[in-house]
Order: structure tokens, then sequence, then C-alpha cells
């Protein structure tokens, strides 16, 4: 008698049930390991940009607003502030901005956001549970969400 060599269908479905059961229970963690990621970069652009707003303001006593209708055709930006938190504007998860505080001049309190997905950045990103994160000249951290979002 010979020997059977291979799987049975049985076998091969048990398997693929196996499997498929462990990317379901995988993958809610791998996406939101991909979400938080994507948030410190939106929070260490703020941060960045904050320095970056604070040595402006130092040498022209007033904080600069900006926005990604500043990019100029050449992909220059007002001032050199960069409106997007990554490398590239495509590659980023977040569009950033920066405008005067609520109820305040630009000159004594500047407020930055950082909108997650945007049509000139990453559109697919999506951050439900932190949404638009703000940091403002005064320490102020802030996240649209309900989640902690800020260390």
């Amino acid at each position: 008698m010979q020997a059977r060599r291979g799987f049975t269908l049985i076998e091969m479905l048990v398997v693929l049930a196996i499997v498929s059961v462990l990317a379901a229970l995988a993958y809610p963690g791998y996406t939101g390991y991909i979400a938080r990621t994507k948030r410190t970069e939106g929070q260490i652009a703020l941060i960045e940009a904050m320095r970056q707003q604070e040595r402006y303001r130092l040498q022209h006593n007033s904080y600069a607003e900006f926005s990604s209708a500043d990019d100029g055709a050449d992909g220059a930006q007002a001032q050199g502030f960069h409106w997007w938190s990554g490398t590239t504007a495509a590659a980023s998860a977040y569009e950033l901005d920066a405008r005067a505080c609520p109820g305040q001049d630009i000159a004594s309190c500047v407020e930055l956001r950082a909108r997650p997905g945007t049509a000139r950045v990453d559109g697919r990103f999506r951050d439900p549970e932190c949404g638009v994160l703000t940091l403002d000249s005064v320490g102020a951290r802030a996240a649209q969400g309900t989640g902690r979002c800020w260390p």
C-alpha cells in the first residue's frame, strides 16, 4: 500500500479558518497602531511649527498665520512654514495651519491646528478618536475627539 501525500480539503479549510480568525483579531490592533503613529506625526509637526513660530515672533514681534493656501506655485511657503506634517504633502497624514487664538490678535497668541486626511494630504487617513489636534502659544493642547490624544 502506498502512502498518501498532500492535504485533504477539510484540513485546508481548518487552516484557512484559523488564519482568518487570527487576521480578524490582529487587524484592529494594526489599524490602531497606524493611527497612533500618524497622530504622533501630527503632534511632532505641531510642536516643531510652534518652535518655528516662537523664533518668528522673536524676530517680528508677532506670530505668523499660514495655511495650505499660502503655498506658492514653486512650493515655497510664506515665512517658511510647512502646512503638512510629513516629509511631503502627499505622504502626510495632517494638514497644518496657524491662526490667531480665539478672541485674541495674532501678535499675542497663535493657535496651530493639524487636520487629518484633508484633500491636500493623504485623504484616506481618518482619526475618529482624536480628530483635529490643536496647540497654542500658551501651551494648551487639545483635540476634537474624546480619546486621550496628547501624551
